[in-house]
């Protein structure tokens, strides 16, 4: 049954009378009669009753007005509950979906804002094995972080900022022997990052365009194994600009600008549109705002 009319129901039973039901329910005495006459086919009573003056009701409607009662008080609550959203005492587990060059730079600092304001709350991150928005409408995963593209129409976004991408090599390379420009940066090896096993891509064509080619030698799915790699050998490959760069430095690489013309790369998050009114999603897409925004500005390049 429609909640409007339960609660007209309740109101009725209440004040045993159209009139003052109407001015309790605000609208007028015949709106109230129609709503007594759909609730009497529902009910198959007349529920209340002329006795001279004034109106009773019958015994049905005695049976059904404490539990109406209830029943409205319950819904009351539940919608006061959303609206009093109390995020202490949350408990709930969220997944996000992303690459593992952002997961290193994002997980422990968002870990530590979630936890200091919502202790029961868990984060789950995912490996980009839907990426696109299948995650998102099957509900693999709450949220999608990264370079956003091939998104479902309905799929709700929200820029966090931009970042340059730049070269990183081990600090003994002989590229640090000399200037670096776009010939000698083609003349070395590289990794390429790919889960799928892209060999080519943005630099490559940058590259393209002043007839220059270079050689992945090597296809890597993760920027983690790659540094690695490049750790050991005289392989280059990428990274983000202000990316932690104690671990950068730790590991013994060093990061150079690519010598071509690239943009940066637009990071955002995206979510479905059934999470977006959510009070809980939303305080925890606000969280992961707060942590990737300034974190992603020291990664912008001048001007940005």
């Amino acid at each position: 049954m429609d909640l409007n009319l339960l609660r007209a129901l309740d109101v009725l039973l209440q004040e045993n009378s159209v009139t003052r039901a109407a001015e309790r329910l605000g609208t007028s005495p015949a709106a109230a009669s129609r709503m007594l006459a759909k609730l009497r086919r529902a009910a198959g009573d007349p529920l209340l009753v002329r006795a001279g003056q004034a109106m009773v009701p019958t015994p049905r409607a005695l049976e059904l007005r404490d539990e109406v009662s209830a029943l409205v008080r319950r819904s009351d609550a539940l919608f006061r509950a959303s609206a009093g959203f109390d995020v202490a005492g949350l408990q709930r587990t969220f997944t996000v979906q992303t690459g593992d060059l952002l997961l290193t730079g994002l997980a422990g600092p968002l870990s530590d804002r979630v936890q200091a304001e919502a202790p029961q709350v868990d984060v789950v991150f995912l490996a980009e094995a839907l990426e696109g928005g299948p995650a998102l409408r099957q509900g693999v995963a709450d949220l999608e972080l990264g370079v956003l593209g091939h998104l479902d129409p309905e799929t709700r976004t929200e820029a966090l900022g931009r970042a340059s991408v730049l070269a990183v090599a081990r600090a003994g390379h002989p590229l640090f022997d000399g200037p670096i420009d776009a010939r000698r940066f083609a003349a070395v090896d590289h990794i390429g990052v790919s889960r799928l096993g892209k060999r080519h891509g943005p630099i490559d064509a940058a590259l393209a365009r002043q007839g220059l080619r270079r050689r992945v030698a090597v296809v890597v799915p993760s920027h983690t194994s790659a540094m690695m790699l490049v750790r050991n050998s005289d392989l280059v490959s990428i990274t983000l600009a202000g990316w932690l760069p104690e671990t950068t430095a730790a590991l013994g690489l060093r990061t150079f600008p690519l010598p071509l013309d690239l943009p940066p790369v637009e990071i955002g998050m995206a979510w479905h549109p059934r999470n977006a009114a959510d009070h809980a999603h939303r305080w925890f897409r606000a969280r992961v705002r707060e942590t990737a925004v300034p974190v992603l500005g020291e990664a912008a390049p001048e001007g940005g």
